[in-house]
């Protein structure tokens, strides 16, 4: 099977309709809604650029958060466009809608070239229905403004939604640039990885990491596990972690992994000291303790500068790292150094080096890192996810022909 790239789709002086991910942050608070990190936006220009200079009609859809009841100015999409037009240097037309009105006379207004953003397609509870009919009858509507579709949104091809599935039967179809590269770069860390081959994976909860973990211990030389995960496997190893993350139901499950790593020849490290606190605040009392001397009380909130070594030195003599995860709450300046030690480890690598979008890609851009040292950023953390899992990916499968 082969996906149809750009260079394969037939684009001048026809209408492309480009399913992008635009599910950007936003600052907190009131007045005028700005963006906080625009990554999603600009790894969407390859693909526009190319598509421009060829001449065709280009016509984005993308979703904004997860509005619940309708149409809300909260989530409009109105300020991507906006920041879109800046990147581009040139005009950006939005539609105050999706398939009506307004999106029917963005769309006939286009010139070669033109570019227009149609509204938060989850505006429309169509796009995500259980129910296929609805799905497809909102697809037929989007079909009709253009003559090929183009699959750019990595970050939601993990799922079966109008805006990615159904409208990809409809027309002609082909992957972006950006769904092109990440789809190469994971089938490339799980089916052909330079050795040794390293995995970091952190975040809040193990039980959201299950299946990425099971598949990864079939490829993997060393797992390193940081993050509030990590005390559910120092609880599986017999230590008290205090008031520290707990999910105590998956600490069988840990066992197990810890069992078939031994039997796989897996180098399983985990944290050997912990930055804990006395309460979840920036303020709060904070100590280094080994892992195993977490008290009552007490909750470890990163890595410790032993860990942080130990896992920097290992990314370090990697060929190939995936970090998936942050190793504690790095938006809190006291808990940020095991994050950052291993972003740096890998910003600093001569191995290939893949961030697995989320949290992690907040990470590297919140502490200034410098994102060109890495080989690839992820945009999407629930589809790098399931692609690590080893999942089919609906959004990648429907480009198969």
């Amino acid at each position: 099977m082969t996906i149809k790239q750009l260079e394969d789709l037939n684009v001048a002086g026809r209408r492309v309709l480009v399913r992008a991910d635009f599910n950007v942050p936003f600052a907190k608070g009131e007045g005028a809604r700005v963006i906080t990190d625009d990554g999603r936006i600009r790894a969407a220009i390859p693909t526009i650029k190319f598509l421009v200079a060829r001449g065709a009609k280009v016509i984005l859809t993308a979703h904004l958060g997860r509005p619940k009841n309708g149409p809300a100015p909260e989530f409009s999409l109105q300020p991507v466009a906006q920041r879109l037009a800046e990147l581009l240097g040139r005009p950006v037309a939005f539609a105050t809608d999706v398939t009506g009105d307004s999106a029917r006379a963005t769309v006939a207004a286009l010139q070669d070239g033109d570019i227009c953003l149609l509204e938060n397609v989850r505006f429309d509870p169509r796009d995500q229905s259980k129910i296929q009919d609805e799905r497809a009858a909102m697809a037929q509507e989007l079909a009709a403004f253009a003559d090929v579709f183009v699959s750019d949104g990595f970050g939601v091809v993990h799922r079966e939604e109008a805006t990615v599935t159904d409208i990809a039967r409809l027309l002609p179809h082909g992957a972006g640039r950006l769904v092109g590269k990440e789809a190469a770069v994971f089938t490339k860390v799980l089916d052909n990885p330079d050795r040794p081959y390293v995995v970091v994976l952190g975040g809040s909860k193990v039980s959201d990491k299950l299946g990425v973990i099971g598949n990864l211990l079939n490829v993997v030389d060393e797992l390193l596990i940081g993050g509030g995960m990590c005390f559910t496997f120092l609880a599986a190893m017999g230590y008290e972690v205090g008031d520290s993350l707990l999910e105590a139901d998956q600490i069988d499950t840990v066992k197990g992994f810890i069992s078939t790593a031994r039997e796989r020849n897996v180098k399983l490290l985990l944290p050997t000291d912990v930055v804990v606190a006395d309460a979840f605040a920036a303020d709060a009392k904070v100590k280094v303790v080994p892992a195993n001397g977490i008290e009552a009380g007490w909750r470890g909130l990163d890595i410790g500068p032993d860990s942080q070594a130990v896992f920097a030195a290992a990314v370090a003599t990697a060929k190939t790292v995936v970090w998936n995860g942050p190793m504690g709450v790095f938006e809190m300046a006291p808990f940020a150094a095991g994050t950052l030690a291993v972003a740096k480890a890998m910003e600093n690598s001569s191995g290939m080096t893949v961030v697995g979008g989320g949290d992690s890609a907040a990470a590297v851009r919140t502490l200034g890192l410098d994102e060109s040292k890495f080989s690839h950023i992820s945009t999407g953390g629930g589809a790098s996810l399931e692609f690590l899992e080893g999942k089919t990916l609906p959004g990648i499968a429907v480009l198969e022909d």
